[in-house]
């Protein structure tokens, strides 16, 4: 049984405009939703193996705020720089890809590609828009992640910030 958790970066700033999109920061919202969103996956007792990045600053601390949470080592972060601006089947590649001693894993990426993506992934949930710091987790009866593509896919839940 493998499980999958796919995270969009909390809110980024548009401050300085100067700044190519890759490098885009959190703003103070994103900040303070990004260990609440991991603080409410730790409430529910879903302990993570494998946190997966696009190497925007955005997606990086996004995924590294969690990371504090969860006692885990930033250098432990796996960055796929395909997961920058990656369209749906992006994912499926890097899911494809993911080593089978991980059970549970968390992929931090971006919209829209992280929208399209979520909603080939169970046939009656579909989502409008991935809002951001958003968590959208299934689980699929596979050993190998390279099965997951194929596989049936059992929604788990559906949580972001503003969804108290």
């Amino acid at each position: 049984m493998k499980q999958l958790y796919i995270i969009r970066h909390a809110k980024s700033s548009w401050g300085d405009f100067s700044l190519p999109d890759i490098e885009r920061p959190l703003n103070e919202r994103g900040k303070t939703d990004a260990p609440a969103m991991a603080k409410r996956l730790l409430d529910k007792k879903i302990n993570l193996d494998a946190f997966v990045s696009s190497p925007a600053k955005r997606a990086k601390k996004t995924c590294s705020l969690f990371c504090t949470e969860y006692d885990v080592k930033e250098k432990d972060i796996i960055i796929i720089e395909i997961l920058y601006a990656a369209p749906a089947a992006t994912f499926f590649e890097v899911i494809k890809e993911l080593d089978n001693k991980y059970k549970r894993v968390a992929i931090f990426s971006h919209n829209p590609g992280i929208t399209d993506f979520v909603n080939m992934l169970c046939d009656k949930i579909q989502i409008d828009n991935m809002p951001t710091c958003g968590i959208f987790a299934v689980e699929a009866a596979i050993e190998k992640w390279k099965d997951f593509k194929d596989a049936e896919k059992k929604f788990l839940f559906f949580d972001y910030p503003k969804n108290i």
